[in-house]
């Protein structure tokens, strides 16, 4: 399918723009460009509450936002970690589509801001995402969130934490995930197959892009070889919780998602999958410019719904 009209009137109205690429400056100054972005979710629509707290991590204090859509308790509950790059975005960002999200499937929704690269590099944001879903269990009865239905899930960079903090839960025990949600997930440091050629340049997130975003959050070689920062490289997924998949058809991490969930399969995981023809990277976020943006939320609050239905 060609692209989408709108997000082909989007594409060029941003190349018009004329801002660097990431990689062409400071991360400082890639921030500052990004500015603006949350205009592009569209308008939050109305939620019962949105909490704003802050929580301990390892290293630091984490901001968080906890979406609730109802008063009724106790309810499940998504842990969810934003995209970015792990450089780039702020709470801002996820205002749209978790409100919607969240409205759309009756469930709570904890976001956390954590620290982002290159001044704070893997192992970090992991640690600081998992720190927080064990906060999230540790809190539950007093949140109002049903400790037997809780899960994990993020965009891009985020997708790509939540992979590994699924690992990290099957690894130590400490909590059994009832879903793991990743949306585009970036999961091979590599940056090198056909839909990172195909679409290196022009729509939207570039490979230099991602090349220069990986450098940023990996810098130590090892960290290469680490299944929690790298999860393709991961020997086996047997035993991580359910997940779900979603790909875009214009979007360089679309091998990236295929792979993954195709891994996911082979190792006994329970693996729902859809790739969203004539779309681009962000399209989940990108309410102001496409309606299948809250098409994209609603596939997902109801897929979440359909892994949680024993549980509920």
């Amino acid at each position: 399918m060609t692209l989408k009209p709108e997000i082909a009137q989007y594409l060029a109205d941003s190349a018009a723009k004329g801002l660097p690429a990431p990689w062409q400056g400071t991360s400082r100054e890639a921030r500052f460009n990004v500015k603006d972005r949350p205009l592009l979710t569209g308008t939050p629509e109305k939620i019962y509450s949105v909490e704003h707290r802050f929580i301990p991590g390892i290293t630091a204090d984490l901001p968080i936002r906890i979406y609730r859509p109802m008063k009724n308790t106790p309810l499940p509950a998504l842990v969810y970690f934003h995209g970015g790059g792990w450089v780039l975005n702020t709470l801002d960002m996820c205002e749209q589509p978790l409100r919607s999200l969240a409205n759309k499937g009756q469930f709570i929704i904890i976001s956390v801001a954590y620290q982002k690269a290159p001044e704070h590099p893997f192992p970090i944001p992991f640690d600081d995402c998992y720190e927080t879903l064990m906060w999230v269990k540790s809190n539950a009865a007093t949140l109002g969130i049903d400790p037997e239905a809780i899960g994990v899930g993020g965009e891009s960079s985020g997708a790509n934490l939540a992979a590994g903090v699924a690992m990290k839960a099957r690894d130590s025990g400490d909590i059994d995930l009832k879903f793991q949600a990743l949306i585009y997930p970036a999961v091979d440091e590599s940056c090198s197959s056909d839909s990172f050629i195909s679409f290196a340049d022009g729509y939207g997130l570039t490979r230099k892009s991602m090349q220069w975003f990986w450098a940023q959050y990996l810098q130590k070689s090892s960290d290469r070889k680490n299944p929690y920062a790298v999860p393709i490289v991961a020997k086996s997924l047997t035993g991580v919780a359910p997940a779900i998949v979603i790909t875009a058809e214009y979007d360089v991490l679309l091998d990236d998602g295929y792979a993954y969930a195709e891994k996911l399969r082979k190792d006994g995981v329970k693996t729902l999958y859809r790739e969203y023809e004539g779309q681009i990277h962000g399209c989940f976020s990108l309410a102001a410019i496409t309606p299948d943006s809250e098409k994209i939320q609603q596939y997902l609050a109801d897929e979440i719904n359909s892994l949680l239905a024993p549980h509920s």
